[in-house]
This record gives structure tokens, C-alpha cells and sequence, in this order.
């Protein structure tokens, strides 16, 4: 009887790690097949129809029913009509830029922003950009930036709306609007750059383990994780770091050529109502 709970007891613990594996991997794939859907994904949403929605429920509540159902139908026949006649109504895109460190939905906008530029009539349809990104790596915020650059190379009105944070590279994607539009107490601003590296040289010499780093090259390693920093990698990665700022300055002295650089591109950041 004893080996029989035994084996239960095996079998229960078993079902019960294989079912964790399971649900683990589940997880996985699932974030995975998220992931690729971010690329060439778009869904597209008619914002005045939600709105005029939003309209119509409240006053289903507020009103007689009756009343309410007869303005609805009077509503929508009036806004096919509308839509019939005039087709070349002047159109707002409204696209959700929301920025991790790595811009991860970089691919997205990529995608939305080609779709857009297929069907835009740049003589009288604008575009709103609504990015909250508190910035990351430089060179995937570059390449979102560039993204809403060809709006503005294409002459297409651009606006971004900033609700929470659009700083470092999230300011880097907004300068290229025409006009920014922002909460009083939302961030921006951020221009600059910083590098964080811990350096473990030390702890692996105390406790004498060896490591070497070969390079071809005389600045392929200036400061690594493991390396030796010298004086003249801290000076030549120092002159990358300043590189990299003037790179970024240049771009919103582009976009935004009546800003003091020397005054803004501090690395300071400031809340919508101050800047």
C-alpha cells in the first residue's frame, strides 16, 4: 500500500512540474508570437465615430429612450450622408508611439508610417504622433525619429502629442513635429547622452582569475565589462559619448532651429509648463 502513495505521490508531483513547464512555455510562445505580430500589424480606427459613440450613449442615458433611438438613426443617416458627399474632407492619422528602451515597436511605426504615406493627401491631411518615451538606446531611437521624419520630407503636417514623457530619444522622435503639443506636467527634454558600464577588473584580479581580451583594432574595446580601463580608453570613450551628443543636437537643431542648444542640450529635462 505504501509503494502505491508512493507512486501517487511521484505521480502528482510530476504532473504538477510538467504542468508548469507546460504553462512556462506557453508564456513564451505567446510573447513570441506578440512580438512578430508588432511587425506589419496595423489596426486602423475611425476616432470620430468613437467619439460620436461616446456621445450617443450618454445621451441614451440622460434621455428618453425612445427619444434617444429616433436622434441616433436621424444621426447616422446624416453621417453616411455626409461621408458620401464630401469624401475629400481633410483627415488627422493619429498614431501610438509607446517607447521602451530598446523602441521596440520601431518595425510598427516603420509600417504605419509607409501606410500612411500610400494614401495622405499632403495638401490638406495632417498627422498627430502621440509618444510617450522616456528614451533608450540611440541607435533604435534614431531610426524612430527617422521614421517620422518622412512626414516632414514629404511636407505632411506633423503634430506630437505628449501626455506623460517624451524624453532623450522620445524628445529625439518629437522634435521632428511641426508642433508639439504637451500635458502642463508632462517631461521632456533630455538632450543628452550617458553610458553606464560596471567594471569588474578588479574583482576578478583579487580573486586571481585571468581574463584577456584580444582585439584587432586599436578601439574596438575602449571600456568593457571585464577589461582593464586605460586612460586613453576612458578619453576615447568619453570622445564617442560627445560624438554621439553633437549627432543629437545636430538633429533637433534641424527640426527645432530657434532652440539655444547651449542652454537646453544639458542632459537636464523640464515639465511641459516650463518648456
Amino acid at each position: 500500500m505504501t509503494a502505491w502513495v508512493e507512486i501517487g505521490v511521484f505521480c502528482a508531483k510530476a504532473g504538477i512540474i510538467l504542468f508548469a513547464v507546460l504553462a512556462v512555455i506557453i508564456v513564451v510562445a505567446n510573447l513570441i508570437f506578440k512580438m512578430r505580430g508588432l511587425k506589419g500589424e496595423i489596426e486602423v480606427e475611425d476616432l470620430s465615430k468613437k467619439i460620436q459613440d461616446y456621445e450617443d450613449y450618454l445621451n441614451f442615458h440622460h434621455q428618453d429612450p425612445k427619444f434617444a433611438k429616433k436622434e441616433h438613426k436621424k444621426k447616422m443617416k446624416a453621417r453616411k450622408k455626409e461621408l458620401k458627399e464630401h469624401h475629400d474632407k481633410p483627415v488627422l492619422y493619429v498614431v501610438d508611439f509607446e517607447g521602451d528602451i530598446r523602441a521596440t515597436q520601431v518595425d510598427n511605426l516603420r509600417e504605419k508610417v509607409t501606410a500612411i504615406l500610400t494614401a495622405v493627401r499632403p495638401e490638406r491631411d495632417e498627422v498627430m504622433v502621440r509618444v510617450e518615451s522616456p528614451g533608450g538606446m540611440v541607435h533604435t531611437y534614431g531610426l524612430a525619429a527617422a521614421q517620422l521624419a518622412r512626414f516632414r520630407e514629404r511636407k505632411i503636417r506633423l503634430t506630437i502629442s505628449v501626455d506623460k514623457v517624451a524624453a532623450s530619444g522620445g524628445y529625439m522622435m518629437a522634435c521632428t513635429g511641426d508642433e508639439i503639443i504637451a500635458a502642463p506636467f508632462a517631461i521632456v527634454g533630455s538632450i543628452g547622452v550617458v553610458a553606464q558600464v560596471p567594471n569588474l577588473n578588479r574583482l576578478l584580479k583579487k580573486h586571481n582569475v585571468d581574463y584577456e581580451e584580444i582585439t584587432a583594432g586599436q578601439y574596438k574595446r575602449t571600456i568593457s565589462l571585464f577589461g582593464e580601463i586605460t586612460e586613453k580608453g576612458r578619453e576615447k570613450f568619453m570622445e564617442q559619448i560627445e560624438d554621439t551628443h553633437s549627432l543629437f543636437k545636430g538633429f533637433v537643431s534641424k527640426f527645432r532651429p530657434h532652440i539655444d542648444l547651449s542652454k537646453v542640450a544639458t542632459g537636464e529635462h523640464w515639465y511641459a509648463e516650463e518648456a
